[in-house]
């Protein structure tokens, strides 16, 4: 009898604390409209956990946009192309404990005069909420949390390597060249396989240019091509360059290409002989270097070349 009553008060105490499932709908409601599509807003930090928030904003606004991109979930968390506004409709919620709920959502997409798009499915979704100092915030959606968690993992590695890299071709490679103000290599990667946690073979075209930095310009002094394997190794959480396997200029350039990037060659040819990508890479990569360093350049040039705008 005991056992029973006080089994009778932990639920009613339960049933006090908790929230009515007409509030976690309502509340359920309201957040949907905060929820990311194409953009995540600022005032959405109000209404999502802080943890949360915080992996989103680095997906939006601190990764390298093309990065994100190849997630288009992230940038269509909810509705397409093609001008269309997401409906939703709480059905349901699953209370877990006092402080974690779960809400089902069905969303369909009209467009923006209110119609219905008829070839538009109704779609399920499950919003994540936990209360925080008495609010109820989203604490995730899809369980995409997660992927933004191991997705900014495995671009931390990805500009860890590349700033290797970079250090390498500046201090080592650079030397060969006229020196400038500063040495900004280009990285081209073709293919990196990781076979290893701590060994990362990278094949590429790099190149390593010398800029002076004149105005609101980097002006070009020098620099050249070198193509190869790299071999890199992680040592205390930090990557080095251990060795460079670079193609032979003159006649046998194209066969150590081939010996070297094996599979890739193709692939490496695209890359190295066309300019157009070549420079399109270059632009990018200069452009964020210069956002990297807080550097009042909008312009990079090459000698006997009109400037390029880099915005």
């Amino acid at each position: 009898m005991k056992k029973l009553m006080l089994l009778l008060a932990l639920v009613l105490l339960f049933t006090a604390c908790g929230d009515s499932e007409k509030q976690l709908k309502e509340r359920a409601a309201e957040l949907c409209r905060y929820i990311p599509d194409h953009e995540l807003r600022e005032e959405s930090r109000d209404y999502m956990t802080e943890d949360f928030y915080n992996v989103l904003d680095t997906m939006f606004n601190i990764l390298p946009e093309f990065e994100a991109m190849d997630h288009e979930w992230l940038y269509y968390f909810v509705t397409g192309n093609g001008g269309t506004i997401a409906d939703f409709d709480v059905t349901g919620v699953e209370q877990q404990d006092n402080t974690h709920a779960v809400a089902t959502i069905s969303v369909r997409q009209k467009w923006e005069d209110g119609l219905f798009d008829p070839s538009s499915d109704i779609e399920e979704h499950r919003l994540y909420m936990e209360k925080v100092n008495g609010h109820w915030l989203i604490s995730d959606f899809d369980e995409h949390k997660a992927d933004c968690i191991r997705h900014i993992a495995i671009n931390h590695e990805e500009q860890a390597v590349r700033a290797a890299i970079s250090d390498y071709l500046a201090s080592n490679i650079g030397e060969q060249y006229l020196k400038g103000e500063l040495c900004i290599p280009t990285l081209m990667i073709v293919a990196s396989e990781q076979a290893d946690s701590n060994y990362v073979p990278v094949l590429g075209d790099f190149w390593v240019l010398w800029y002076n930095h004149v105005g609101d310009t980097l002006k070009c002094v020098s620099g050249g091509n070198h193509s190869g394997l790299m071999n890199l190794e992680k040592k205390e959480g930090k990557y080095t360059v251990t060795s460079f396997e670079q193609t032979v200029d003159g006649a046998g350039n194209e066969a150590s290409a081939k010996r070297i990037f094996g599979s890739y060659f193709d692939i490496y040819q695209n890359v190295h002989s066309n300019e157009q990508v070549r420079e399109a890479i270059r632009k990018e990569q200069l452009g964020e270097y210069v956002k990297r360093h807080n550097l009042p350049i909008h312009y990079y040039q090459d000698y006997g070349w009109p400037a390029v705008i880099l915005d």
